[in-house]
């Protein structure tokens, strides 16, 4: 007879606190639940055997059991624990970045969605392995919108529906994806987009990770597409993230 009292899950860890005088809250996008918190006892102890297993990004398993309001893991052991992710500043921040989104995306409870677990471990170990770690952020982030249900639109106007030519054009958040220079003079919240920046924007949508890390877009074009991107982030969450800021704060260092 199954046990309902407890479940054993394959979890990343997207953030932990101290909670109490020596407990730790945990909270972890799960393959099979999704976005659950959980309980660790006594993590803060110097004694806890669970605790080197729990630091974000780590890739678990994990038994947790039905606490009153909060679940509790009372087995941990880890799949993957990326190390790389944290002996580089950049590659702390990329990560924490990919975390973030989710968080911010993803309400606690909501149904599992598997393809969504597979693009955030897939993602770890491409950051933690790749040579170019900004191509894989662009291609989670457009993955992560298409999965999400807000692939912006790229090849008609969001506003008439004609096509987009070679030409700059603009992108609206609010219409959701690039808007035709005719349109543009009569609209409010506009960002103006070079060819350059939206022929790269659509390269990652189209592709495959494989194929869309074959790009190699100038530093200016690189900007300008995460301008683009972080400014349609904003809209859709409605408030900024704070891991762009630490991002910077990095290479400026």
């Amino acid at each position: 007879m199954t046990d309902f009292r407890s479940i054993r899950v394959e979890a990343v860890v997207l953030q932990h606190t101290d909670f109490g005088e020596a407990d730790r809250l945990l909270k972890l996008y799960t393959r099979e639940h999704g976005k659950v918190r959980a309980i660790v006892k006594g993590a803060r102890k110097i004694a806890s055997r669970k605790a080197g297993h729990l630091e974000p990004f780590t890739r678990v398993k994990l038994q947790l059991a039905r606490g009153r309001d909060l679940f509790i893991v009372t087995q941990a052991e880890t799949v993957e624990a990326y190390p790389s992710l944290r002996e580089d500043l950049t590659l702390t921040g990329y990560a924490a970045y990919v975390l973030e989104l989710l968080d911010r995306f993803v309400p606690d409870e909501e149904i599992a969605v598997p393809s969504l677990y597979r693009l955030l471990t897939e993602t770890l170990s491409r950051l933690a392995t790749e040579s170019i770690p900004w191509l894989t952020i662009r291609s989670y982030e457009m993955r992560l919108l298409d999965l999400l249900g807000y692939r912006p639109q790229l090849f008609e106007c969001a506003n008439c529906g004609n096509e987009i030519l070679a030409e700059g054009q603009f992108f609206s958040a609010g219409h959701g994806g690039a808007v035709c220079p005719k349109c543009g003079r009569g609209l409010p919240g506009l960002w103006p987009i070079s060819v350059e920046a939206l022929k790269y924007l659509r390269h990652f949508q189209r592709s495959e990770y494989r194929d869309a890390v074959r790009a190699r877009p100038e530093e200016e074009v690189r900007k300008e597409i995460e301008t683009v991107m972080q400014g349609y982030f904003q809209y859709l969450l409605e408030r900024k993230l704070n891991t762009p800021g630490f991002m910077k704060r990095v290479k400026e260092f």
